[in-house]
């Protein structure tokens, strides 16, 4: 007796949406417990290389291993969060030289503005009085949910390598677990997930890492070729913020315009790091991205976006990060169970990317070029014509 059930369309299309409204609403409410432990979950599958190595090639013991590879985990982390420190506090020095740029510019504008649009400087002094007024209120709040932020981010740095060593020292007892929930007919297509999940996160995070570092490389230079004082930490700043999707470059950017009146108040400087963070950005979009940043998992970017946008607003800055590899997973196992194949085609990008110009990959813009040769068979039944009757033909097909 056949146990599968058979249901329509609509109803298999119902119970696909219910899920994944399921999914999101879940992650809404937990997202302060859920959020440190998918973190985590990323993290472990990037150190689980190192964890391997201490293991076979240094013959350390498990325990031993994991806990030398979340260690040094944690200490890189340090490490920059003390040279930008030191960093900070010297820039801390010069708020004052700051904010007389600042006036100087904003007297430039005021002159700017009373010439062409002929309001005076009283007239612009009560519009932004006015402005001033309701920003202190917002302010208020503002200031309030960024404390609270920055308390629940010093808890989930505390958490995130506790949960990092454990799910890499119970990791075969998560997979036997595993095993144990899925029919035993089905672990052959358990093990392919798992392994490309693992394959597709883990070319994910190296490649945002590569991008990090080249990004803040780049940054830092055209900011020491332009005079910019600071440009290592603001190259740095900028790679980090580059980490968040779309809007991450903006408060880079708008960062580094301020930075660059701790020198001199000329407007070039300004113009100078403007034009240096588009050309960059320029780079990182139309070369680094899809070059580097090349996941297993292909996820088209009307998808991306969407999942961005959802994750922002679901729990901020971190759901923005982690909508990608969320999004990464979700494809690999549409693709893999049938009757959610038609979710994961949505989600991909079939695109070419690169193309070949004298032996170097570069990026393909042309979305008319085919992907590739597909022949479509319909078995349509041929009919066979002789010169008194008609026959059919069943082995004749049209392709």
């Amino acid at each position: 007796m056949n146990d599968i059930l058979k249901l329509p369309f609509y109803a298999k299309l119902s119970l696909t949406l219910l899920g994944l409204i399921s999914i999101v609403f879940i992650f809404y409410i937990g997202q302060d417990i859920l959020i440190p432990v998918m973190m985590s979950f990323l993290f472990a599958i990037l150190l689980y290389p190192i964890v391997q190595f201490f293991k076979s090639k240094l013959r350390f013991p498990h325990v031993l291993a994991v806990m030398i590879a979340v260690i040094f985990f944690v200490l890189i982390f340090i490490a920059l969060f003390v040279f930008l420190s030191f960093q900070i506090s010297d820039f801390a020095d010069d708020f004052d030289k700051i904010e007389r740029n600042i006036n100087i510019h904003l007297s430039n504008i005021q002159g700017f503005v009373r010439d062409n649009f002929h309001l005076s400087s009283r007239e612009q002094k009560q519009y932004i009085d006015t402005a001033a007024e309701d920003s202190m209120e917002k302010g208020k709040e503002i200031i309030g949910t960024t404390l609270m932020s920055f308390t629940d981010t010093l808890v989930n740095l505390t958490l995130i390598p506790i949960y990092t060593f454990l799910i890499l020292l119970y990791r075969t007892h998560f997979l036997l677990f595993l095993s144990k929930l899925i029919k035993k007919e089905n672990h052959e297509q358990l093990k392919n997930i798992l392994t490309n999940v693992r394959v597709a996160i883990n070319s994910y995070i190296v490649g945002l890492i590569i991008e990090m570092i080249l990004i803040s490389i780049m940054t830092t230079l055209g900011f020491m070729l332009i005079g910019v004082k600071y440009a290592i930490l603001l190259g740095i700043i900028t790679g980090i913020l580059n980490l968040i999707p779309y809007i991450g470059i903006l408060f880079a950017g708008v960062l580094s315009i301020v930075a660059s009146l701790t020198g001199s108040p000329d407007l070039s400087i300004i113009i100078g790091v403007i034009v240096i963070t588009i050309v960059v950005q320029l780079i990182d979009n139309n070369i680094i991205v899809p070059l580097i940043v090349s996941s297993k998992v292909e996820i088209n970017a009307f998808i991306s976006i969407v999942g961005i946008i959802i994750g922002g607003a679901i729990a901020g800055v971190s759901g923005m990060f982690l909508a990608l590899p969320i999004l990464a997973v979700l494809k690999v196992i549409f693709d893999r169970i049938e009757s959610l194949e038609p979710w994961g085609y949505l989600m991909g990008d079939h695109l070419p990317k690169t193309y070949t110009w004298r032996k170097i990959k570069l990026p393909l813009f042309d979305s008319e070029a085919p992907v590739e040769n597909m022949i479509i068979k319909a078995d349509v039944v041929v009919p066979v014509f002789t010169e008194t009757t008609t026959e059919t033909d069943t082995n004749r097909t049209k392709s």
